[in-house]
């Protein structure tokens, strides 16, 4: 077969999910790559510099929650890929709790409305569960664009909602299978996103494309190069306003005309929220009197909100009566994430901080009494690395030890430690892959001592720490210890099941038998809300009595922590 004709033969006639896979990872190092020249071009709705930024955040959460779906199959007894319904359902998950900014919701809303149709429910299973065809993509870019501007309190033309109808009419249009519709899609947003200055007079003015726009053209590209095995065409400059956009230098911030966005909203605020729909109808006409910028997306109980108002703590208000906001983030135009509905008089840097990632509310307190900044890890939730440069510059010291207390987070707390490096900090990234090994490093933790004998210290109380937990087989699975069943009590050592148990005692005994085999001398109990004081007072009762030169502190992880952890140093 001629080279030719190999090649085609190989690219999938449908958007499969290995597809999907491939597009989230493409479009991530795509905005990593543009991200600088979208902040740079950022200055509407607000010259804030960010686009390019959250843009990439909220992919980041998307592509976690695609790689999670991938791994926790692949580790079954029989590896397999999902279907394209349940992975285009994480993707518009995590890019949903993930979402940050305006251009980062409305990406979350695009990504919701292919997902209504890509997975759209049939007989069991989704009607696309082997791939989706070219008709089924056409569909999927219209809804999404459809659901984006529904999303949209005021919608602008000139915007990314212009470029994301762009290229759903262009793909409606294009005749032959997906690689024909993605490409024009594609092709279809880049003029769309070369004539926006002509249709939004602050971008006019300072001669640039817009951002969010420009972002989802990456995305596309993405897409694009991920159906067809092909990387997009690069658009050569047209006259004007795109040749300004690329003479951007990098870092540059181009300020909005004083006529236009200047005087606008103190804040930005945003939230997840747990409401029913009835709730945030009502939500979003009170967010709309208090200010602009209102994007509300999600469904299905959870929804992500953002608007610009100068009340900050009224839209929070708001978000209580309509039902539980968490991930609240409010950030001060100007000023930075703030986290208040008032600026902070400047302080000095301390010199020295800890930053940790931390399961359950119990242990975040127990770790804030440490003098740690914590960053929360809910069950399914794991922050990305964006979370973690926001706990970084909130601990405002020019030294940082970070510790992700989860093998799961060490290229995002990678990642989030180089970012820092960027801005100046001197990082030290400790590889802790439980909550319990960090205590042990804190428990060393002196900060004035010089930073590297610190680090070297902590570094060696962590990895002097086994780490056991307990957990709740979720489906039946083999282990490295057997076969589990749904509801057995499984055992982990070092991050590798090695009992399955009726019961919680029982199983936690077995554990502590075998990480105390090879010696020590503290055990460090962490107990989640489902675990009984009687059940803590037997395990202490056990090693005292078997183990006598062995101590037992015990810590309550609280609400949203893991049925136990178990530290042995």
């Amino acid at each position: 077969m001629p080279v030719q004709l190999l090649e085609e033969a190989q690219v999938p006639q449908v958007l499969d999910v290995i597809a999907v896979r491939a597009w989230c990872s493409l479009a991530l190092e795509a905005l990593g790559r543009d991200r600088a020249e979208i902040d740079a071009i950022n200055v509407y709705p607000v010259a804030d510099g960010d686009t390019g930024t959250n843009l990439y955040l909220t992919l980041e959460s998307a592509h976690q929650a695609v790689e999670a779906v991938f791994a926790g199959l692949e580790a079954g007894p029989e590896p397999a890929a999902p279907a394209l319904p349940e992975v285009m359902r994480a993707m518009a998950h995590g890019a949903l709790i993930g979402a940050r900014g305006n251009s980062g919701t409305i990406l979350a809303q695009l990504l919701r409305g292919m997902a209504q149709v890509l997975a759209a429910d049939g007989a069991g299973e989704g009607d696309h569960a082997g791939g989706a065809d070219a008709d089924a993509l056409r569909l999927a870019l219209g809804r999404a664009a459809e659901a984006a501007r529904e999303a949209v309190a005021h919608p602008v033309e000139g915007t990314v909602l212009t470029v994301a109808t762009a290229a759903a009419e262009a793909a409606s249009a294009a005749d032959g299978g997906c690689r024909e519709v993605v490409r024009a899609a594609y092709e279809g947003a880049c003029v769309a996103l070369d004539a926006t200055p002509g249709q939004l007079a602050a971008l006019g003015s300072a001669g640039v494309v817009d951002a969010g726009g420009r972002g989802l053209v990456a995305v596309l590209g993405a897409l694009s190069e991920a159906v067809s095995g092909e990387a997009a065409p690069v658009r050569g400059r047209g006259a004007g306003t795109r040749a300004r956009v690329d003479a951007v230098p990098d870092g540059v911030l181009l300020e909005c005309p004083e006529d236009e966005g200047a005087a606008g909203p103190a804040f930005e605020v945003i939230y997840l929220l747990e409401a029913e729909d009835g709730a945030v109808a009502r939500l979003r006409t009170r967010l709309d009197a208090l200010g602009d910028s209102l994007v509300v997306v999600g469904g299905d109980g959870l929804w992500n909100v953002h608007v610009h108002v100068d009340d900050a703590g009224a839209a929070v208000e708001a978000g209580v009566e309509a039902g539980r906001p968490y991930r609240i983030r409010i950030t001060h135009f100007g000023l930075g994430d703030v986290h208040a509905t008032h600026a902070a008089a400047p302080r000095e840097r301390a010199q020295r901080a800890v930053v940790a990632v931390v399961p359950g509310d119990g242990l975040a307190g127990l770790y804030r009494e440490a003098g740690a900044t914590t960053v929360p890890d809910r069950p399914g939730e794991p922050p990305a690395s964006g979370e973690l440069v926001d706990a970084i510059r909130r601990a405002h010291a020019r030294e940082v030890v970070l510790l992700p207390n989860d093998a799961e987070l060490r290229h995002t707390a990678a990642a989030a430690a180089e970012q820092a490096r960027s801005e100046g900090l001197r990082i030290a990234l400790i590889p802790t892959r439980s909550a319990v090994q960090g205590i042990a490093a804190l428990a060393v933790h002196e900060p004035d001592r010089r930073f590297d004998e610190d680090v070297v210290a902590m570094t060696s109380a962590a990895g002097a720490t086994r780490y056991g937990e307990l957990a709740v087989a979720e489906r039946q699975s083999w282990t490295m210890a057997g076969i589990c069943q749904a509801g057995d009590v499984l055992g982990l050592i070092d991050g590798d099941v090695a009992v399955i148990g009726g019961e919680v005692p029982a199983t936690a005994r077995t554990v502590l038998d075998r990480m105390l085999a090879a010696g020590g001398e503290l055990v460090t109990l962490v107990l989640g809300e489902d675990v009984s004081d009687e059940v803590a007072a037997g395990l202490e009762r056990h090693v005292r009595e078997s183990y006598l030169a062995v101590d037992t502190v015990v810590y309550r992880g609280g609400r949203q922590s893991a049925l136990m952890l178990i530290g042995v140093e």
